[in-house]
Parts: C-alpha cells; sequence; structure tokens
C-alpha cells in the first residue's frame, strides 16, 4: 500500500516537472523572439536618429542662405 502511494507521488512529481519544464521552454522561446524584436527596434531607432540628424544638419546649412520671409 505505501509502495503504491509512493509511485503515485513520484508519478505526480514527474507530471509536474514535465509541464513545468514545456512551460519553460515556451517561456525561453518567448523571451528570445523578444530580444529580437528589441534588437531589431534599436537598430531602427538609431537609423532613425542618425536620419533626424542630417535632416537637421541640412536644414542649418541651407538656413543662413534664405533671405527672409517677406513679412519680415
Amino acid at each position: 500500500m505505501i509502495a503504491k502511494t509512493t509511485e503515485a507521488r513520484i508519478d505526480a512529481l514527474e507530471e509536474k516537472i514535465a509541464y513545468q519544464d514545456q512551460v519553460i521552454e515556451d517561456l525561453n522561446t518567448a523571451v528570445t523572439d523578444q530580444w529580437k524584436e528589441i534588437d531589431t527596434l534599436k537598430r531602427l531607432v538609431a537609423n532613425l536618429l542618425d536620419e533626424v540628424k542630417e535632416m537637421e544638419l541640412a536644414a542649418r546649412a541651407t538656413a543662413g542662405r534664405e533671405p527672409p520671409p517677406p513679412h519680415y
């Protein structure tokens, strides 16, 4: 009787461990996918910042050469 109870407890623990292993794998996959997305977004933001800086420099370079608008 005790052997059956112990065996049932071991089976239950093995089942829980198998479930937890699957959950850990699923979470690992989700985290890995999120980091890939974060890396992509970081590159995109860096590229956009570079474009904005280039546009600012171009605007400053041409701002001094343009005559003021007629209402001045």
